[in-house]
C-alpha cells in the first residue's frame, strides 16, 4: 500500500468517527475538521435526503450528487465505487427500488462500519456494502448496470486500473455516471500536486479534462461527455490551500478557475443485435 492511500484510509477513518459523534467533515476526504467547505456543501436536496441517517449526511465528503443526475431506473444494479458513509448507495437503493440492487464499495473499515450501520437504520435491505480497492472491484464482468462515484477516482494513484474495472463490470450498455473534481485546461502548479494533504482533499490528484476523456475512450467507454457542475474561484481555493497550509498569497489566484466539480458520463458499447440461432460477427 502506498503513502497516498494510507494517509487516505487515515484520513477517511477519521471522519467516519466524526460523522458517528455527529460532526461533520469538511473537504472532499476532509483535511480538517472544519465547515463549511467550497466543494462539499450544498449537493443534496433536504427534501432528497429526508429520512436517512444524520450519520450518512454528515460523513458525506464528495463533490456533487450522481445519484440524481444517473437517470438510475428501477431493477437496475448499481456500484458506488468509494461508497464512504453510504449516502448515494442508499440513495441508489431508493431509486432502483426492491426489484434492484446497490452496492457500495470502499477500502477503510470505519467507513464500511458505519455504512452498514446506515443502512440498518434506513431500513433499505437491496443493499450490499463491500469491502476492497476501486482498482480491483470484487464483483464478477458485466454484473452491473451503473457505476457511480461521488469524488473518488481521483484519489487513485493508477486511474486506468479503476476505470478499466469499472468497464469491466459493467453490462453491455451499461453507465459510467461520476462526480469528480477535474482541471480545466491547465498544468496544476508543482506545490499543490506535491501536497499529500490536498491529494486527500481531491484536489491534487485531479485529472485534467482532455485526459480523462482520452482514458475512458481507451477503455472501450462510448458517449463521454463531462458536464460542469461547480468551478471553483480564487476565494474557493483559498479554503482548501488554507486547510493544506499553503498560505502562498499568489497561488489562490493561480488556481481561480483550475478546478472544477464535474459530472463525466460513458456507455460501455451494448453487445451487437443476434440475427437467429447465433448473433452477428
Amino acid at each position: 500500500m502506498d503513502a497516498i492511500t494510507r494517509t487516505i484510509q487515515q484520513k477517511y477513518g477519521e471522519a467516519a468517527l466524526r460523522a458517528r459523534n455527529g460532526q461533520g467533515s469538511c473537504g472532499c476526504g476532509s483535511v480538517a475538521a472544519c465547515c463549511p467547505d467550497p466543494i462539499t456543501s450544498n449537493l443534496y436536496d433536504p427534501a432528497e435526503t429526508a429520512g436517512m441517517p444524520p450519520e450518512a449526511i454528515l460523513a458525506s465528503l464528495g463533490c456533487g450528487n450522481p445519484t440524481a443526475l444517473a437517470e438510475l431506473k428501477p431493477g437496475e444494479t448499481v456500484l458506488d465505487l468509494g461508497s464512504g458513509g453510504g449516502i448515494d448507495v442508499l440513495l441508489s437503493a431508493r431509486r432502483v427500488g426492491p426489484g434492484g440492487k446497490a452496492y457500495g464499495l470502499d477500502m477503510t473499515d470505519e467507513m464500511l462500519a458505519l455504512a452498514r450501520e446506515n443502512q440498518q437504520k434506513s431500513g433499505l435491505t437491496n443493499v450490499e456494502f463491500l469491502r476492497g480497492e476501486i482498482e480491483h472491484i470484487p464483483l464478477p464482468d458485466n454484473s452491473v448496470d451503473v457505476v457511480i462515484s461521488n469524488c473518488v477516482i481521483n484519489l487513485s494513484a493508477d486511474k486506468d486500473l479503476v476505470i478499466a474495472e469499472a468497464f469491466r463490470v459493467l453490462k453491455p450498455g451499461g453507465r459510467f455516471a461520476v462526480s469528480d473534481v477535474v482541471v480545466r485546461g491547465s498544468d496544476i502548479p508543482d506545490a499543490v500536486r506535491r501536497s499529500m494533504e490536498l491529494w486527500v482533499g481531491c484536489v491534487a490528484g485531479a485529472l485534467d479534462e482532455t485526459t480523462y476523456r482520452q482514458k475512458l475512450h481507451r477503455a472501450g467507454f462510448d458517449g463521454v461527455d463531462v458536464e460542469p457542475t461547480r468551478i471553483y474561484r480564487a476565494e474557493d481555493a483559498r479554503e482548501f490551500l488554507n486547510q493544506a497550509q499553503l498560505h502562498d498569497q499568489g497561488l489562490a489566484e493561480q488556481v481561480d478557475g483550475l478546478f472544477m466539480s464535474a459530472f463525466i458520463r460513458a456507455q460501455k458499447p451494448a453487445e451487437p443485435a443476434c440475427c437467429g440461432p447465433s448473433c452477428c460477427h
